[in-house]
């Protein structure tokens, strides 16, 4: 039988408590009659020095043992005379023969305890000491001079009725107590796991419509221990997860349009030759590898972005510095941003080195998108600005772009594949909304940041932050 969490708590509490009451009735009860016995041996005790000091007496009186000696029906008087007081108004009962029993001790015939009296010389007198029997000896002193002993048997356990009674009613309410012990222990277990594990059971019931695609699934628990923190992480996970699936969603639908368009034109262009509305010709087949040149880099674009997502793209990372792979990286982007309209001023990326550990050529993939994101949506005439900068540890790569600007709650979502702010920034010859995406991957595969941030001549700067060595820092 497979045991649940539950169950399990339930009854490891129980057992636990169960453990504890039992060995506390244990130490309980063996204490008790520990501590019964002393008292009855202490109670004993005085009872045997006070018949001792009559004893004493007497034999002052007489001189000698001589009225004691074989006298056991007087001695007997002078037990029960030294007796605890007995139960009720009379201390004896009458047999049906007429057997006299003492109902403090229960022993017929014997009048009291078995206590026997000694001479000097070790010789009996009178009673009964019992035989083999651990005993206790008390002198009888007449002018500091011994004339006798009182011997008298341990007590091992108690054996007058009050006595038994007192011990019988202390063992019942100790087991008493230890019976409802254990039941409050159990009501408690119940409780306790119930109260414990609802929270887990919150969390796997909003896994459970999770894992069946519901993403609005939430664990509620309201406690503020370990159970609600994990139900903040799930929670956590759980929009996460949303996000990604909403983000999943626009992208399919991004690349669907993205696709849709250069197919479309691919595809009236070819129509129209076919029906005879264009003649085959340079322009046409100019359209056309247009077309497909942006299909191209769609597609390219898409699997750089894929390989990076998952870890995949190759980095052969060497010590470099980074203001002499940005300005090589510029050079074959010149020619583009002046034909575009666009001037083009690294003056900002000479100076001091700033030394990083990076692989050149996806540093040079970093420069060249972020120049050509800076190309297409920047108005001619219009001014790019590119510069390299050293704040405290990190070496600093910046790219500044004239009008138009983004609006700032724009700015975060620059880097989301597929994102572009059109109404701000569009042009024709836009992308697809995929190279910020790949830069944001390739800096942050470098151990750096990228931010997004009003330009100071009108438009957008792109600030990527890497680490500079430690060896120069």
């Amino acid at each position: 039988m497979r045991l649940g969490i539950t169950a399990k708590l339930f009854l490891g509490v129980l057992a636990t408590s169960t453990l504890v009451a039992v060995v506390m009735a244990v130490t309980g009860q063996l204490g008790f009659q520990r501590d019964f016995r002393q008292y009855i041996e202490a109670a004993e005790a005085r009872r045997s020095e006070a018949l001792a000091e009559t004893l004493a007496g007497l034999y002052a009186d007489t001189g000698d043992w001589s009225a004691l000696a074989g006298a056991e029906r007087r001695w007997r008087a002078m037990l029960r005379s030294h007796a605890r007081p007995p139960e009720g108004a009379a201390g004896e009962a009458r047999g049906a023969g007429g057997e006299t029993r003492n109902e403090t001790r229960g022993t017929p015939g014997r009048g009291g305890p078995r206590l026997a009296l000694y001479d000097a010389h070790g010789a009996l007198v009178v009673g009964h000491p019992g035989e083999g029997a651990e005993v206790s000896r008390y002198a009888v002193m007449v002018d500091g001079q011994p004339v006798g002993y009182l011997v008298r048997p341990r007590a091992r356990q108690p054996t007058e009725t009050a006595d038994l009674r007192f011990q019988r009613a202390q063992l019942r309410n100790l087991a008493v107590a230890t019976l409802a012990a254990v039941l409050l222990a159990a009501l408690a277990a119940a409780l306790l796991s119930r109260a414990f594990l609802a929270p887990a059971r919150a969390i796997g019931d909003a896994t459970h419509r999770l894992a069946a695609g519901d993403f609005e699934a939430r664990a509620r628990v309201g406690s503020a221990d370990e159970f609600g923190q994990l139900a903040d992480d799930f929670n956590l996970l759980a929009r996460t997860l949303q996000r990604n699936e909403a983000m999943r969603r626009r992208m399919m639908a991004d690349v669907a349009h993205e696709l849709r368009t250069p197919l479309a034109v691919v595809h009236g262009e070819l129509a129209a030759i076919e029906d005879g509305v264009r003649v085959f010709g340079p322009e046409t087949l100019a359209s056309l590898q247009a077309e497909t040149r942006a299909l191209g880099k769609l597609v390219d674009d898409l699997y750089q972005l894929s390989l990076s997502d998952l870890g995949a793209l190759d980095y052969r990372r060497r010590d470099l510095d980074l203001r002499t792979q940005v300005a090589e990286s510029l050079l074959p982007l010149r020619e583009r941003c002046f034909a575009a309209g666009l001037e083009l001023d690294d003056s900002g990326v000479a100076g001091v080195p700033l030394p990083v550990h990076a692989d050149p050529d996806r540093l040079g993939q970093l420069v060249a998108n972020l120049v050509e994101n800076a190309q297409r949506y920047t108005d001619a005439p219009g001014r790019i600005e590119v510069a390299c900068r050293r704040a405290g540890d990190r070496a600093l790569l910046e790219v500044r772009d004239s009008a138009p600007g983004v609006p700032a709650e724009l700015l975060p979502r620059l880097f989301e594949r597929f994102f572009r702010a059109e109404h701000s920034r569009s042009r024709g010859s836009g992308g697809a909304g995929l190279g910020l995406a790949i830069c944001r991957n390739i800096v942050e595969a470098h151990d750096g940041t990228i931010t997004a941030a009003p330009s100071p001549l009108g438009g957008l700067t792109i600030t990527a932050s890497l680490p500079l060595l430690r060896t120069h820092a």
